[in-house]
């Protein structure tokens, strides 16, 4: 046997999984658990909770940032907005979404407005007015000659072979019949617009499946032959709404809907209500549909250095400035996929946006190549991929470094990410109930969480050592196996294991209570700092599982720096 005196002073890998247990060349974690890893490496306590407010069911929570001390949370349950600011709820709104199509909503601020896309709802806008706040339709602008909507129309696959007879109608010059060839109308059609004859029509009434009425603001022609060349409105009750959102270089960006899964529609620029791609000039609207052998469904859209468009099989980007109906340089750089079924809101991450991959295995970390030409999709989780379980949120808090993401089980996964600090440590938070949805606003952030049967929104804070006031949580780290002189340790006995602390009440090791010097704690202490240890007189370890463990069920700070243990090994 040799001796050996073997100490951990960076846990800058985090958590990772068993099969990276042999690697010489991390500084990670068997497990890490209700702990953050420090900007130098050291390991800390986590944030307790704080109560703000019980909520009426299970919520979404969305960001709503006004201005640079106007900030609001919203919390979406099924029917209503509840906002607050601060630790204060100003207002419940009545909105048109269930909570299961919550999990579908989309949404995109510019100043104190914010416009919500379902693909089963017309869009929704979100004003703030004065002190109070406003839900109402979005609406396409109008043109106050003939009030055509400002919109875009299209031709649908199925409608491509259709032929409308088009004759007049007994209430006057401003109604027509129009008839297909073969069944084509549904009820659905009512209120939603086509382009026939050069004019803006509007569905009144249905008839049956080929024959519907329809109005005219002014008088028409009524053609002697069937009318092949026609369009309807891209967006309707049919055709269903945008399924994505975002703002790009002043244009409002409609990513995918229901019945044209690929299409990317940009509104005039500085005219977000307006769709209209008029003779193609360069401020006027613009109309894409992504082409490539595999189907492509638009998850959603991000606005970035470039116009990233993130479908079910691959990342595409926009590299356009400006970008004009003339100029659009496309392409598809990766194919990795994001999730489809719901929104799980991308993140800026020092540049890069971060998003959930078509598997929930992964978070991908979407940046430029150092010549700023092709986007390359990092695995971030690529050493932890036991903590991906199903993520149905996600948000990034830029003060703390911190990306949260809320797993289906209840928990939540934490990347402290620091590139410039080589840090990017996952580890996991758990508490007394589950977690439900994260959201970060102004460098705080919040979660709701189920206790028992009960909804609750609560926010981490540096002062709080419980969860809720009430709850208790304890913390734990595990170390990787022993390796030794680059070989796995055969047999091993362990002397001693010593932790350097900072500003630290209370630490277990190996289930011993460490050895404090003799100091007397109050409310205002801040705790010890030095080295603390426990003596295990040659305790004989299984090579295969952690040779230590820190961990605490006590509600006081903790910050270890590092690790040492002193021993004998055989390899």
């Amino acid at each position: 046997m040799g001796d050996f005196i073997k100490t951990q002073n960076s846990f800058a890998d985090g958590e990772v999984s068993p099969e990276f247990f042999a690697h010489d060349n991390l500084n990670g974690l068997s497990k890490l658990e209700n702990m953050d890893v420090l900007a130098g490496g050291g390991l800390s306590r986590r944030r307790g909770l704080c109560s703000i407010a019980t909520l009426k069911s299970d919520s979404r929570l969305i960001s709503f940032s006004v201005g640079e001390s106007d900030n609001y949370l919203l919390a979406l349950s099924s029917g209503h907005i509840l906002i607050f600011s601060g630790d204060k709820q100003v207002k419940d709104l009545l909105s048109p979404w269930s909570f299961e199509d919550i999990a579908k909503l989309q949404y995109a601020q510019r100043f104190g407005t914010m416009i919500f896309v379902h693909p089963d709802y017309q869009p929704y806008v979100l004003k703030k007015i004065g002190t109070d706040f406003e839900l109402s339709k979005f609406s396409f602008a109008r043109n106050d000659s003939d009030m055509t909507v400002n919109m875009p129309f299209m031709r649908f696959d199925d409608s491509e072979d259709i032929k409308i007879t088009v004759t007049a109608h007994e209430d006057g010059n401003n109604y027509a019949t129009f008839t297909t060839d073969k069944d084509f109308w549904t009820p659905d059609d009512l209120e939603s617009r086509f382009l026939l004859l050069e004019k803006q029509w509007t569905i009144v009434e249905y008839i049956s499946s080929t024959v519907v009425k329809a109005y005219v603001n002014g008088t028409y022609t009524v053609p002697k032959e069937p009318v092949s060349d026609w369009r309807e409105s891209a967006f309707s009750k049919r055709r269903g709404w945008p399924c994505s959102i975002t703002f790009h270089q002043d244009r409002l960006v409609f990513g995918g809907s229901k019945s044209w899964p690929s299409g990317v529609w940009l509104s005039q620029v500085g005219r977000h209500n307006n769709f209209d791609v008029g003779t193609g000039l360069d401020d006027e609207a613009i109309f894409i549909t992504l082409l490539s052998q595999q189907r492509q469904q638009i998850c959603t859209v991000v606005s970035s250095d470039n116009l990233q468009i993130l479908t079910s099989a691959g990342e595409w980007a926009i590299s356009s400035k400006p970008l004009t109906p003339s100029v659009v340089d496309i392409k598809q750089h990766t194919s990795v996929g994001s999730v489809a079924t719901r929104y799980l809101p991308p993140q800026k991450i020092e540049g890069a946006t971060i998003f959930i991959s078509n598997s929930k295995k992964d978070i991908r970390e979407l940046s430029l190549d150092q010549l700023s030409e092709n986007y390359n999709a990092t695995d971030l989780c690529a050493q932890a991929k036991h903590l991906m379980q199903e993520p149905i949120d996600l948000s990034y808090n830029a003060d703390t470094k911190q990306l949260f993401v809320v797993m289906e089980n209840g928990d939540m996964a934490v990347l402290n990410q620091n590139s410039a600090l080589g840090i990017s440590a996952w580890g996991s938070y758990k508490t007394k109930g589950d977690f439900k949805a994260v959201a970060t606003i102004d460098g705080e952030t919040f979660v709701v969480v189920q206790r028992e049967s009960e909804f609750y929104l609560e926010k981490f804070s540096e002062t709080a050592l419980l969860d809720a006031e009430k709850y208790a949580f304890s913390f734990t780290a595990s170390a990787l196996p022993l390796r030794a002189s680059g070989h796995n340790a055969n047999k091993t006995r362990v002397r001693k294991i010593s932790a350097r602390v900072l500003n630290t009440k209370t630490l277990f090791i190996n289930d011993m209570r460490a050895d404090f010097p003799n100091e007397v704690y109050t409310e205002d202490s801040t705790g010890y700092s030095g080295d603390v240890y426990i003596n295990l007189l040659g305790c004989q370890r299984n090579c295969i599982n952690a040779p230590w463990t820190i961990k605490s069920s006590e509600q006081l700070p903790c910050t270890v720096l590092s690790i040492t243990i002193y021993g004998y090994y055989l390899v």
